[in-house]
């Protein structure tokens, strides 16, 4: 024999409206099954030392996420992160930039939590409940108590009147929010003009300096294994990715090592099959050499390696979105959410017989930004 459990008839909409708080709350307890075995307030007499030692001992883990979250945003804008070389002024605190930025986010995520746990564990009712389990979705009666319930449930814990609490928490929440949100936002917040001509945007290790050749160099795995390119080296419809190399860089590990590793350096060099048909941008018809074409390899949707090239329908493809690009065309998109095409690097043949650039990309290379020196 079995007994099914009767639930009293639902009230409309319309009557839940015009209950109070207290009856909605227990009107959602009553439509989930809910049955409260055992609720009991953890401070049924208010306002007695022990409450206040808990209370204060609560806010004061939301106002070390506060400052913590505070150091965190002050050092995040404030500490010096650009490269110091070791050895040289300021390479301390360069070093102590992702610690410090680490520990002080780390302890306000930390002390945020502790804070929460702590306040529930020392505020929140011991309450025991059963709830039987049902299927299907909630009616509209049940989505307007179960506010009822959750609002009920602060009332409970008597957050309306922890004040210190209140405004502890609601420090630290602002705060790492404002933090987070800096820190979102700031690594996209750039000044291209910044530093004129000589912008860090602008200029790339490509850029010959003081009339001194920049060859162009395979990475063979050793820094200082210098191996530079021949046209003889490379079988039409193939592709090689190329760095940037200066005589003046031979000894200079750290130079060679950035000439290899900067962000903007790659560039795919590429030997067309002969006599392909190829189409010049505007302004670059003489930055090839013969079948050889260059072209960063840092893809102008959102700067992945397009390190991929079809011989076949000379199209270079980025891995990341699926952009791809038409190398006999400029390297323009012709897929995927790409808008630009490739910066095209200017190349010819030194008397040596080695490739080398005759100058720098002739615009910014990688996605597009809200200012472009160079737009035909």
């Amino acid at each position: 024999m079995t007994t099914s459990h009767q639930h009293p008839p639902s009230p409309t909409a319309a009557e839940v409206e015009d209950m109070t708080l207290e009856q909605r709350a227990k009107l959602a307890g009553d439509l989930d099954d809910v049955d409260v075995v055992h609720n009991q307030r953890k401070w049924p007499i208010p306002g007695t030392r022990a409450e206040k030692r808990a209370e204060r001992a609560v806010a004061l883990w939301f106002a070390i996420s506060a400052l913590s979250g505070l150091a965190f945003l002050v050092a995040f804008v404030v500490w010096p992160f650009e490269y110091v070389a070791p050895g040289e002024p300021g390479y301390l605190m360069y070093t102590l930039y992702t610690p410090v930025v680490g520990f002080t986010f780390g302890l306000s995520v930390l002390a945020l939590g502790i804070g929460v746990i702590a306040y529930i564990k020392k505020f929140f009712p011991d309450e025991v409940s059963v709830q039987q389990r049902h299927d299907g979705a909630s009616d509209d009666v049940a989505r307007l108590t179960v506010t009822a319930q959750l609002v009920q449930a602060g009332k409970d814990t008597d957050i309306g009147r922890r004040k210190l609490i209140v405004r502890a928490a609601g420090g630290a929440a602002g705060v790492l929010g404002l933090g987070l949100g800096v820190a979102a936002v700031a690594p996209l917040v750039r000044n291209p003009w910044k530093g004129g001509d000589e912008a860090a945007l602008w200029v790339t290790a490509w850029k010959p300096v003081n009339g001194e050749t920049v060859y162009l160099r395979r990475d063979t795995g050793d820094a200082h294994e210098v191996s530079l390119v021949r046209p003889e080296d490379q079988d039409p419809g193939s592709m090689e990715t190329v760095f940037p190399f200066r005589e003046s860089d031979r000894d200079d590990e750290e130079a060679l090592i950035r000439g290899l590793r900067g962000s903007d350096t790659p560039v795919m060099l590429i030997r067309l099959r002969p006599d392909q048909v190829v189409v010049h941008r505007g302004g670059q018809e003489n930055f090839n050499y013969g079948d050889y074409y260059a072209f960063s390899k840092i893809c102008s949707h959102l700067g992945c390696p397009t390190s991929l090239y079809e011989s076949q329908t000379n199209r270079i493809l980025c891995p990341c979105h699926q952009s791809q690009f038409l190398a006999t065309e400029y390297a323009r998109p012709v897929f995927g959410p790409a808008t630009r095409p490739l910066a095209q690097l200017p190349i010819t043949v030194n008397d040596e017989g080695y490739l080398v650039a005759t100058g720098d990309f002739a615009e910014p290379v990688g996605p597009a930004f809200w200012e472009r020196r160079y737009n035909p």
